[in-house]
């Protein structure tokens, strides 16, 4: 899981702070030119399913744009929404919550 990437309740916009964590992963990827990963995001438990299943695709996509946007080819590359039912942390509270809205790498090829 790649640790600080934030999303605020609702949105696909990654918030500024997110920017270091997205560089090390592009700069992983620069050296180890031969892996692809997939983009996971994953949505808190607020709101409709169906629109917590598009938003965590488009905080995927969102990902994947600013990989692309740093040097990372787009076929190295691949975005899929989970939406709400994989959380981290509890959806009782604010902190859990945004623990839950997140992105995961998950290293298809090295």
């Amino acid at each position: 899981m790649l640790n600080n990437i934030f999303f605020e309740s609702g949105k696909a916009e990654l918030k500024p702070e997110s920017n270091l964590e997205l560089a090390k992963a592009i700069e992983l990827m620069k050296v180890k030119t031969s892996t692809r990963v997939e983009g996971g995001g994953h949505t808190d438990n607020v709101g409709a399913d169906d629109k917590n299943m598009a938003l965590s695709h488009a905080r995927a996509k969102a990902v994947m744009d600013f990989m692309v946007k740093g040097g990372i080819a787009v076929g190295r590359l691949m975005a899929k929404g989970y939406g709400e039912p994989q959380p981290v942390a509890t959806n009782d509270t604010d902190e859990g919550r945004q623990a839950n809205r997140r992105t995961e790498f998950v290293i298809i090829d090295f």
